[in-house]
């Protein structure tokens, strides 16, 4: 995904100056045991797995934005859209808001009495899908919880606080936390539940985040991870947003051999547009962990010439939903026709749930969207 304004810049212009830190620095500040590459983990190994977001959840985790060193005049916007998400995912089940406690006030005058506020886990910004705690199940009662050594998409960002928030979430939640042997974001592999992952090349077989790191080694780390067996990966795109091309703004899956891919218009010929091509591409031509073909729908994207933002770097992303208990939050952006189509889409594809739409312009003036703001929590 492309999140996050640095300065005047969005995600998809990270090259200003944000409060870089030292190559390393988080790393050095993330405790927990590292699951070693090339064999599964002891946690995997005994049927722990991360399930498909589909699943039940006990909560879900947001984090408050407060930083004008990072958001600048955007804050106020951005902030609004984090409340409005809050508000509205909080119909469906418990919010968790992480607030530095200078900003616990107005974090909860903001989300109002439906989310709960806390002020003792400390936060750089927002994006809780990338900084939060990747939780696992082994249908059987068990859950815990992993980090996936946050240093700022590559150092690209300051994440002092935020490179802690893993471990601290999990502590929080009273779950057992350990940390993976690669470097990487929670919105930069997504998985099927059922032992196949898909992720961008570019994202994380990157020097800035995993300089010595083959792609069977890498393989062998995700898999220990997420208890899965088989990755399939797009080439992405490199050093044009400060996540080098998050596979959850184009590409989800929405349960074991089912997947769906937001599509350009036709007109459409910028490096992003062929790279969903690409990822529709391969994705529609694979087959899962269990051999079978992958089941791939066309979520169409909207035209940017009719969206409200008239912001070049804006990201438009439908297929950046949430799936919560009974709903689907997605976003809208003022193309009626193309948002009043990706809420028919979302809604044949989960007929069981209520499609949400929000306004989240501020979040798409920063790169982000709903899933790069949220980290659910599966009842165990």
């Amino acid at each position: 995904m492309n999140e996050h304004v640095v300065g005047k810049l969005d995600r998809r212009g990270f090259l200003a100056a944000a409060g870089l830190t030292a190559a390393g620095a988080a790393l050095a500040s993330v405790g927990g045991q590292a699951f070693a590459a090339g064999r599964p983990s002891a946690a995997a190994a005994g049927g722990f797995s991360v399930p498909c977001e589909t699943v039940r959840h006990t909560r879900t985790w947001m984090a408050w934005p407060d930083r004008t060193s990072i958001w600048g005049n955007k804050l106020s916007g951005v902030q609004a859209n984090i409340a409005l998400i809050a508000k509205t995912i909080a119909k469906y089940e418990p919010v968790v808001m992480l607030a530095n406690p200078a900003s616990v006030s107005k974090a909860k005058s903001a989300c109002g009495t439906s989310v709960t506020v806390i002020s003792s886990i400390p936060v750089d910004d927002c994006w809780i899908r990338d900084t939060g705690p990747v939780f696992r199940t082994n249908g059987a009662g068990g859950l815990d919880a992993f980090g996936t050594n946050f240093n700022g998409w590559g150092n690209k960002q300051s994440h002092a606080k935020d490179a802690l928030v893993a471990g601290r979430v999990a502590a929080y939640a009273g779950v057992a936390f350990s940390t993976t042997s690669f470097v990487g974001e929670g919105g930069s592999v997504e998985t099927d539940g059922a032992g196949t992952l898909m992720a961008t090349r570019s994202s994380l077989i990157n020097s800035n985040r995993n300089p010595n790191m083959s792609q069977a080694q890498l393989e062998a780390g995700m898999c220990a991870a997420y208890g899965a067996s088989k990755v399939i990966w797009f080439k992405g795109i490199s050093g044009q947003d400060i996540t080098d091309d998050h596979v959850d703004a184009t590409s989800r899956f929405l349960e074991a051999g089912r997947a769906l891919v937001q599509m350009p218009l036709a007109s459409d010929n910028d490096i992003w547009a062929k790279d969903a091509r690409e990822q529709y591409q391969i994705l529609s031509t694979s087959t899962s962990a269990q051999g079978s073909p992958i089941a791939v729908t066309k979520l169409q994207g909207p035209d940017y010439n009719k969206i409200r933002s008239t912001n070049p770097d804006f990201v438009a992303s439908y297929a950046n939903y949430y799936v919560c208990n009974g709903a689907v939050i997605s976003s809208q952006f003022g193309d009626t026709r193309a948002d009043a189509a990706a809420k028919a889409t979302l809604q044949q594809l989960f007929p069981g749930r209520v499609v949400v739409q929000l306004n989240t312009d501020s979040l798409g003036g920063g790169g982000g969207g709903i899933h790069c703001v949220t980290q659910q929590q599966p009842i165990a």
